[in-house]
């Protein structure tokens, strides 16, 4: 081989060598090469499987970080910002505006009353109210029944749903209205359905609130539900009777929880008969009671620890029958 085809040859190899190494890299551009023998197809894959090894070195979807024990999380969803606290709570406030439109038409369709009797008809907060409540009522049960029961079951649903203080007296002023029997029932089914439907308005508009405000004893209460899951009935029951937790935090908790509703209504009716019991069996000497505190003896408060006690019965001796088969 003669100097200038040796000349030649080595030009061209290192001219292939420096095509092949921008081609690797993705950076070759079609004119600096003119006359080039690598065809521009060739570079565009080049430069998509540099794409893709940059692709499979780093994930396209950001993994969200594991919550670690010390986190506290609630059934359900991620705790919400102030936003939807402000929009829930702005929901609250129609819903609630809407309910008492609802009332306002129910006492719309009252008899007429005198300007005295006008004054007494309002949601009792001690027993003088109760009292006088009582007399308004009375006198016109007999005549407009049908009004009055309704008056007393959408005021009575009303408290629940809002939880809205007063609805002991309520429970009270039945006995001293209607037959045991029948107070007995309205106040069960009242307290079961204001509760059902303070579990739905939970559930619709109040979660945000309860992750905002209640969200550390919420946590403790699922826990304790999760452990009762097998037997919720009779925990609900065991929990209306006894005063270990207030009855608004169980309504608004309920859903967050995963309470379904059809076992926390049955819970709920069945569970409030025993403090209704002692409540309306005052009812029937009204006016003999100066503060709602006088309605509960120390005999009614050993029945209702009779009472709870033989509502947990059940769990306690499926417990035991449980670990012997095991």
């Amino acid at each position: 081989m003669n100097s200038r085809a040796l000349r030649t040859w080595t030009l061209g190899s290192s001219s292939t060598g420096a095509k092949g190494r921008a081609v690797e890299m993705g950076r070759i551009d079609q004119r600096q090469f003119p006359h080039s023998e690598f065809p521009f197809p060739a570079i565009i894959m080049a430069k998509k499987r540099s794409g893709n090894r940059e692709t499979e070195s780093s994930p396209l979807v950001e993994q969200e970080p594991r919550p670690s024990k010390d986190t506290p999380v609630l059934k359900g969803a991620q705790s919400p910002g102030g936003a939807s606290a402000r929009m829930s709570i702005l929901l609250l406030v129609t819903i609630f505006a809407c309910s008492a439109c609802v009332m306002y038409l129910v006492f719309r369709n009252f008899p007429e009353l005198s300007e005295d009797e006008r004054e007494k008809i309002k949601i009792p907060k001690d027993m003088d109210d109760a009292k006088a409540l009582g007399t308004v009522l009375s006198k016109y049960k007999d005549t407009y029944y049908t009004q009055v029961l309704l008056a007393y079951f959408a005021t009575y649903i009303f408290l629940q749903t809002f939880a809205i203080p007063g609805s002991i007296f309520l429970s009270i002023l039945s006995g001293y209205l209607y037959p045991f029997p029948l107070a007995l029932f309205l106040v069960c089914l009242c307290s079961g359905l204001g509760a059902s439907f303070c579990y739905m308005l939970s559930y619709l508009v109040g979660r945000p609130m309860v992750y905002k405000y209640l969200t550390e004893r919420a946590e403790k209460w699922s826990q304790q539900v999760d452990k009762h899951r097998e037997h919720l009935i009779n925990y609900i029951i065991f929990l209306r009777i006894t005063p270990f937790l207030p009855n608004w935090f169980i309504n608004i908790t309920s859903p967050v929880i995963n309470v379904p509703l059809g076992v926390f209504f049955l819970g709920t009716f069945l569970g409030v008969a025993p403090p209704s019991f002692v409540a309306i069996n005052a009812g029937t000497t009204l006016y003999k009671l100066t503060t709602a505190g006088e309605a509960v003896s120390w005999n009614s408060l050993l029945v209702l620890g009779v009472l709870a006690v033989v509502s947990i019965l059940p769990v306690c001796f499926q417990k035991k029958l449980q670990q012997k088969l095991e």
